[in-house]
This record gives structure tokens, sequence and C-alpha cells, in this order.
């Protein structure tokens, strides 16, 4: 391949209805860049994350630049990588692998995708308490980009009370201050919280439903999802109907994705234009 052509893909599983292919390569092809990306379902190939090596092996021998991962790899995926990012070895959690030079290195631009548009959709929006719904690898991104954005205190709830006390114990010590905290009651903690942060698989196509009970949302509550099919989620049209400002999670994956393009190709895409043509293609499939 010359220095133009670029074959990168997405490993995880149930990925087919993925806008990552089509916001990709237009990018590409408006920077005049020769670049295909391909899905790498693990559920259409009836494979399990275990797979993971192989893949890579697979992706190498092909002369894959790399590859976006998603649920339910972006945690087992470590394993299988020569070395990470510092971003993804604080986090723990890799959503880009370059391939380069025999080597497979980890990155995490989940943490980045969340921040920029936490940071254009609502710069000034009430940080003092903000409950965080999900502490997976997706959770674990988000939650530091809400440090970074400067929550004074971030309350994360996750049906894995470990996993929560972990994410929060994590987060203290990163910091060094006392930020987080595990909660078992996520009602209790909105009670006092300026915001909502969705970081589950709940309100996807797939896995439909509202996370929370709606009597818990009020008008001076914002809302942020980073599920973004649909663009809306059940939380979200909740959330408007009471009034609430709400962050849909389309601008996190256009940023993240931005990013992952640039680690690709050596490239920076225009991450505007990358997001108008994101809400076209909702617009498309709505």
């Amino acid at each position: 391949m010359n220095s133009n052509t670029f074959l990168v893909g997405l490993i995880g599983a149930d990925i087919q209805m993925s806008k990552s292919p089509a916001l990709h390569e237009t990018e590409a092809r408006n920077l005049k860049l020769d670049y295909r990306y391909e899905l790498v379902d693990l559920a259409e190939r009836g494979l399990p994350a275990s797979a993971l090596s192989g893949l890579l092996a697979e992706l190498e021998d092909r002369g894959f630049a790399g590859s976006n991962i998603t649920h339910p790899c972006k945690q087992t995926v470590i394993a299988h990588l020569t070395s990470l990012s510092e971003d993804a070895e604080m986090l723990g959690a890799v959503n880009t692998v370059v391939l380069r030079d025999g080597k497979r290195i980890g990155h995490n631009t989940d943490w980045y995708g969340f921040y920029k548009n936490f940071e254009r959709g609502m710069p000034d929006a009430a940080k003092t308490h903000a409950v965080l719904l999900g502490a997976g690898g997706a959770g674990v991104a988000v939650a530091h980009a809400a440090i970074k954005l400067g929550i004074e205190m971030l309350s994360i709830f996750d049906q894995d009370t470990n996993r929560a006390a972990a994410l929060a114990d994590q987060l203290n010590r990163r910091f060094s201050r006392t930020c987080a905290q595990p909660i078992a009651n996520v009602g209790a903690a909105l009670d006092s919280a300026d915001g909502l942060i969705h970081a589950t698989p709940t309100g996807m196509r797939s896995h439909p439903g509202l996370p929370i009970n709606p009597e818990w949302l009020h008008p001076r509550h914002w809302v942020a999802d980073i599920v973004y099919m649909p663009l809306v989620t059940e939380l979200l049209a909740l959330a408007e109907k009471k009034g609430c400002r709400t962050l849909p999670g389309g601008g996190m994956t256009v940023f993240q994705a931005a990013a992952a393009f640039e680690l690709f190709t050596g490239v920076k895409p225009d991450a505007e234009r990358m997001s108008r043509h994101f809400e076209e293609l909702c617009r498309a499939t709505a």
C-alpha cells in the first residue's frame, strides 16, 4: 500500500449498524485519501471475545493500519497488545489499536470524544455534582473526562457495585482528591446533582428502555447520553419533555472518531465537517 492508502476496521459484537465506515471513509475522500473501513463483527462470525488475538493477527497479515475496538472488547483487547498510550494505560480500556512496524499500540480516544462533545455542547453547565450510570469500558473513559471537565463530585452507579467502587477509587487516586464516590441509590443522588451522564447500553435499539425512574429528573438537571443509535434516546426524549438541557451521544462518537482517524493516518480531519456528515447519516436512518 502507498502512503495515502489505509485499511482500517472495527472489532466488536453486533456492529452491523455502525456509522463508523461511512463517517471515516467520507472524511478520507474529502482529504483525498484511499481509505477503506471494514467491520469485524464477532457475533456475525460466531466468535467470542477470546478470539481477539487471532483477529488482530489477521488484520496485521492483511496490512491494516489499525482498528477501532468496541463492546465487548475494550478491556479484553489489552492482553493482546504490545503497548498502551498513557491514556489507555491510565483508563484500562482501549478503543483504538494502531498496527505499525509489527507492533500493536492501544489508545483511548473515548474520553477525548466525551470531553470535546461536552465542552462544545454544554460549556456553561453546572458542575458541582453529577451522577454517572455505568462503570464499564465506556464509563471509565467518560468518568475521566467528567473530572477533567471540572465536575467536582461524580457519583457512580453500576449494577456491579464492586466495579463502581473500583472506578471511584481509581479517580480519587488519579486526581489526588476525593472527586468520586460509588452510590447505590441513583434517585437520592440526583436530588442533589446538577446533571446525569448515561454510559450503559440501555436505550440502544438492541437494548430499548429507560435507565432511570422518570420521576428522578427535574428541569434543573442536564442530561448527557453516550448512546447515539438512536440519536435521541428514550432518556433524552424524557429529559427534553421534563425541560432538561440535553447532550446526545453523537458528538462523542464524532470526536473520538476524528482522533482515531488521525492516529491511523497521521492526517488531522475536519471534525466539524465529520459532525455535519454524522447528523446526515443519523437522519437518513431515523
